[in-house]
């Protein structure tokens, strides 16, 4: 072998970690974020290496949960790195989140060594038969030459819609031996992935439906998010004249103060529709199982991929393909022309309004301990367009989800459908990371703040200056009151009553601030967007507010 191959031949030689940490870098990966494993060392230093950052939190779960806020808030595949047993473990919660959320997530596992597998190696487990019904891919090299392909399937099967996690776990010694590096294969885009629109015979039918019309609907969800279709719904509204509602990633797809956006008059429209388009949301709990719809209403379903579920009523069409081309092709067929909805518009317009209106009393509400309603009403004052807002609680973050507007799309994090508590830090870190610019606010129930309240040390150390926001009112609410209700009376459901949380952040470094009454919020808030460091405001709020849940959860 001459001189000059063996030196290409070293120089394409790597050990497992690296060869990993390459394949990283090969997808655009930037951060990895971990809770240090010995089993992971050689993974950490090939990203050293490759010039990955290693982000490093308090819980397996936060580190996990970051991988999906980071794909949240930038529609890239997000990487986590857990080390072998109880890691994987601790991040299967924010696996099935990923799942439920159709987040593009790769996870990286530590795994004992093949050498010994079988003889009691430390935390030596097999996580791919738990582990495989939460991913779209769940797989152990057999090799280290076998890794490079591996984490390059692992990115191909998270991306492919709809999206999810996908999981790799690699033994010990083989990330610690050599292997040369293979040719790399080409980078994989999800944002790219499968252009071509639903079928014409779809469209064509969904379209007549829609000329039609006088009383059409958008209902639209996190799939138009991933599917990146923001700018064909809005051109989709505006051409055809059609009421939009969103829920999930997809608020803020249409700013909440355009003239086709509406939230409070959702039961209404949807009930009363004459064709509905229900794009990238499944008919679940939140859409009532499907009754949300009139029983006459014609249903028309776009998403990028049929469902993993049957819908629970009949639709008239289903319309599966890259959804900006199929809503692009829906607007055509349907005439390119405003539809006879004008007096639909105005008359939800007129119902919106009201309901707004309806809501001022508790918007001013001077109770104290303050009602939830006052102080998100105050917090919209100081929050930017693009503030990214995230949801982990029970009511106090129900409260929000009716009343924070979002003006632009991948601004409106929460645990989506899975309903996860213990989120909210690891997606606030992910944001802040991505879009350091942006204020990033943390909205956390204070049953929620027990499950993670500890990442504002994270937060500190790393410098992500997070605004949180905790009501305290000192119970489970979601469960105190509705089980009162049933039984008239509640167990478990009870917390201590005004709990410095902000004292705890101070602790950890931060700055804290307690909330007593409605007249201290405003400079709390101020002073905690200016500390230059994480942010704790600890708001009073009145344990017998009672939030008017309509959904039916089963």
């Amino acid at each position: 072998m001459s001189a000059e191959s063996a030196q290409e031949t070293e120089r394409r030689t790597f050990h497992g970690g690296r060869l990993v940490a390459r394949r990283l870098k090969a997808h655009g990966v930037s951060r990895l974020f971990t809770l240090s494993g010995g089993h992971l060392f050689s993974i950490y230093d090939g990203c050293r290496e490759e010039g990955i950052e290693i982000v490093d939190v308090r819980h397996e779960s936060t580190a996990a949960f970051a991988a999906e806020g980071w794909a949240k808030v930038t529609r890239e595949p997000g990487v986590c790195a857990l080390t072998a047993g109880p890691g994987v473990t601790n991040g299967m919660s924010a696996m099935a989140s990923a799942q439920a959320n159709h987040s593009p997530m790769v996870v990286l596992g530590g795994r004992a060594p093949a050498l010994r597998w079988g003889q009691g190696s430390l935390q030596e487990i097999d996580h791919v038969p738990f582990v495989r019904p939460l991913a779209k891919l769940a797989a152990t090299p057999e090799s280290t030459a076998e890794i490079p392909a591996l984490v390059d399937d692992a990115f191909a099967a998270a991306c492919a819609p709809h999206g999810g996690p996908a999981f790799v776990d690699f033994p010990m010694d083989y990330v610690f031996m050599e292997a040369p590096e293979p040719e790399s294969g080409p980078h994989l885009d999800a944002a790219g992935a499968g252009e071509r629109g639903a079928a014409a015979e779809a469209i064509e039918r969904a379209g007549e439906l829609l000329a039609a019309a006088e009383r059409p609907v958008i209902m639209a969800g996190t799939d138009l998010y991933w599917g990146h279709g923001e700018q064909a719904l809005v051109e989709l509204a505006e051409t055809l004249r059609i009421p939009v509602f969103l829920n999930g990633l997809a608020r803020g797809s249409l700013a909440a103060d355009h003239e086709l956006f509406f939230s409070r008059a959702r039961s209404q429209a949807l009930k009363t529709a004459d064709v509905a388009l229900v794009i990238g949301v499944p008919m679940d709990f939140r859409l009532g199982f499907g009754g949300s719809f009139g029983e006459d209403t014609e249903i028309v379903v776009v998403d990028a991929v049929e469902p993993e579920r049957q819908h629970p009523r009949v639709v008239a069409v289903e319309c599966y393909g890259a959804i900006g081309p199929t809503l692009a092709g829906l607007g055509a067929a349907a005439g390119a022309g405003g539809l006879s909805s004008e007096r639909w518009i105005s008359e939800l317009r007129v119902a919106e309004t009201e309901r707004r209106e309806a809501e001022r009393p508790e918007l001013q509400d001077a109770r104290e301990p303050l009602h939830p309603m006052r102080l998100y009403a105050e917090l919209a004052k100081v929050l930017d367009r693009d503030a990214i807002v995230i949801g982990d609680g029970g009511d106090f973050v129900s409260y929000a989800g009716r009343v924070v507007d979002s003006y632009q799309p991948g601004c409106w994090l929460d645990p989506g459908p899975f309903g996860c508590l213990g989120a909210g830090p690891g997606y606030a870190l992910a944001a802040k990371l991505a879009r350091p610019g942006s204020q990033v606010v943390l909205l956390l129930g204070d049953g929620a703040f027990g499950f993670s309240g500890m990442e504002f040390d994270t937060l500190v150390r790393h410098g992500v200056n997070v605004v949180g926001v905790v009501g305290n009112n000192g119970i489970w609410a979601l469960e105190k009151h509705p089980m009162e209700f049933l039984y008239g009376y509640s167990v478990a459901a009870e917390l201590r009553p005004g709990t410095r949380y902000d004292q705890v952040v101070e602790a950890l470094g931060g700055h804290g601030e307690l909330v007593e009454r409605p007249s201290e919020l405003m400079p709390a808030l101020e002073r905690a967007f200016a500390a230059g460091a994480p942010a704790l405001v600890n708001v009073l709020t009145d344990p017998t507010v009672v939030y008017p849940r309509k959904s039916n959860l089963a």
